[in-house]
């Protein structure tokens, strides 16, 4: 069995750009590359998990979606950086979704895939509903950064946040994890 580290993309990865669909708009969060580099070398295996409704909404195409995961796993190779798999939910919430986030499911299809110890795996992110993914999937943590929307959340939801790990950014996080993980 393997361990893995779940992240969101926007807030998480990227800058949070409202609907960001196009690769020039594409801005990697300081420290973002070193951070999953530390990770993986730790000997976690890395998925990207992202709700993009604007596709749904008719607001961009899936091959825009992709195209800017392209160019960011692209430029995280650069640091060492590998995604096992990227699992997006297409879906506007109003429609129905198999894995569009708060639910678990690609949580659980990488558990299936790869054989992931999702109890010894952590979920990123900057909004409740990634908290809510890595908690209904059975994580051993979910971690919110004040990245992207997690710094309001912080504050308006802070009596949601008390399961969750909070910190500024993917570095921290990171420090975190491999520190508890080196404890144990």
């Amino acid at each position: 069995m393997h361990r893995a580290v779940f992240l969101d993309r926007d807030g998480t990865l990227i800058a949070e750009k409202h609907y960001l669909h196009r690769v020039a708009d594409v801005e990697i969060l300081p420290g973002t590359g070193p951070a999953l580099r530390a990770l993986a070398e730790a000997g976690y295996l890395l998925f990207m998990v992202t709700n993009q409704s604007g596709i749904g909404r008719g607001y961009f195409t899936l091959a825009d979606a992709e195209a800017v995961n392209a160019h960011l796993c692209a430029a995280l190779a650069r640091d060492g950086v590998r995604f096992e798999r990227i699992y997006l939910a297409p879906e506007a919430p109003d429609q129905p979704s198999r894995g569009r986030k708060p639910s678990p499911q690609f949580l659980f299809d990488a558990r299936d895939e790869l054989q992931i110890e999702l109890a010894e795996s952590f979920m990123i992110g900057d909004k409740l509903i990634d908290l809510e993914c890595g908690w209904n999937a059975g994580v051993k943590k979910s971690i919110l950064l004040r990245s992207g929307y997690g710094a309001a959340l912080t504050l308006a939801e802070a009596d949601k946040l008390i399961r969750a790990m909070v910190f500024d950014d993917l570095t921290a996080a990171t420090r975190w994890i491999l520190t508890s993980s080196a404890a144990q």
